[in-house]
């Protein structure tokens, strides 16, 4: 790696860019939104409306309203109090993929306000189609509108970030934090899960560069979980039984998904003998849907059917560190842009994709952000 000196000044620390723009999932605000954020999400798959109102029963527990834009907002106003404390004057965007604010219209306001090379960064951390090449896909598609309607639009993106310490670190400590309150609890009775959004099996299979390795989105969970799992031994000085499982699988019973699921997991543990278990969620940058419902309700009353204690690790959300951490990579790809340096070294993805990286596995569509 190789670095020239820094800019003059702090908001220079962020040229050629003049936005920053989170882009998220998106999810309903009231009830009358389910179906149709559903309905986007799923677009193109066949999936008749009967089963989606299935799925949207989950929203209507919580009222018809997903956690998830109140957590980006909060996150949005923690990103600009920290780009204020370093003296950089950049604004910060939002934008969905499946409500609003749609990608199209936040571009529009871009445009409005002046601001034309903008650095994108996502709230999810790992690599696979669903995780990142989809995210790039819809942003190939609004620049594409964008540009038909006059507008002078230029996109970078932050690679996969669930390898940097931004991500690795607080998700670590939160660990630690979980099971300090545990101490009474020996080991061969505590058990620690770490907990990811499962995907199809073959979107797994070809999840990384396109040169037939495959199997990145495992192996970056299976890197932080062990991490994470030095982590609490070297400050606890605690030896737990971890393993990575899944949660959220939503595909016909026919296709295989990753396994096993948290709930089959907890049953089995249950089965010998573990009395407490704690579950990390790291696939999830914040407490949205999968981790309200899935942990917090369906595996909550999993374990208290099984007589297990349950304790979950909160996301990084809004933690100063990984905030903090965001804004560094923010800052090195401003750098990475200016020609100046490209982060090397275990856990780092490149910015631009490789060729044939996470594929569309449906439909061949372009993405923004790849050298394909």
């Amino acid at each position: 790696m190789t670095q020239t000196p820094s800019p003059a000044t702090a908001s220079d620390l962020l040229a050629p860019y003049d936005g920053i723009l989170l882009l998220s999932f998106g999810g309903p605000e009231a009830p009358d939104e389910v179906l149709p954020f559903l309905r986007r999400v799923t677009a193109g798959r066949g999936i008749p409306d009967e089963r989606l109102e299935a799925v949207g029963e989950h929203y209507h527990l919580f009222g018809g309203r997903s956690p998830i834009n109140d957590q980006n907002r909060a996150l949005i106003a923690a990103l600009e109090a920290e780009l204020k404390a370093r003296e950089i004057g950049l604004p910060v965007l939002w934008a969905n993929r499946n409500t609003p604010p749609f990608l199209i219209d936040t571009l529009r306001e871009a445009d409005e306000r002046g601001l034309h090379r903008l650095v994108v960064l996502t709230t999810s951390a790992y690599s696979c189609y669903s995780s990142c090449r989809q995210y790039r896909e819809n942003l190939a598609e609004a620049v594409g509108v964008a540009r038909e309607e006059g507008l002078v639009i230029e996109i970078d993106k932050i690679g996969p970030y669930a390898g940097r310490p931004a991500f690795v670190g607080p998700n670590s400590r939160l660990v630690v934090d979980a099971l300090r309150p545990l101490a009474d609890v020996p080991d061969e009775q505590l058990a620690l899960l770490f907990v990811t959004h499962s995907i199809p099996d073959t979107m797994d299979e070809t999840s990384g560069p396109g040169h037939g390795e495959g199997r990145l989105y495992q192996e970056q969970h299976h890197d932080l979980a062990h991490a994470a799992t030095a982590h609490v031994r070297d400050v606890l000085g605690r030896e737990l039984a971890t393993e990575v499982v899944y949660c959220s699988r939503s595909g016909p019973p026919t296709q295989p998904w990753l396994e096993p699921d948290v709930n089959d997991r907890l049953r089995e543990l249950a089965a010998k003998g573990r009395t407490t278990v704690v579950v990390a969620p790291i696939g999830f940058v914040s407490d949205h849907m999968e981790v309200v419902y899935d942990l917090d309700t369906e595996a909550m009353e999993t374990a208290k059917e099984l007589g297990l204690t349950l304790v979950r690790v909160p996301t990084v959300g809004t933690d100063d560190e990984f905030v903090s951490g965001m804004v560094d990579l923010v800052v090195e790809r401003a750098s990475e842009a200016r020609g100046e340096m490209v982060p090397s070294g275990p856990g780092v993805r490149p910015s631009v994709c490789e060729p044939g990286c996470c594929p569309n596995l449906r439909t061949a569509l372009p993405a923004l952000c790849g050298s394909d």
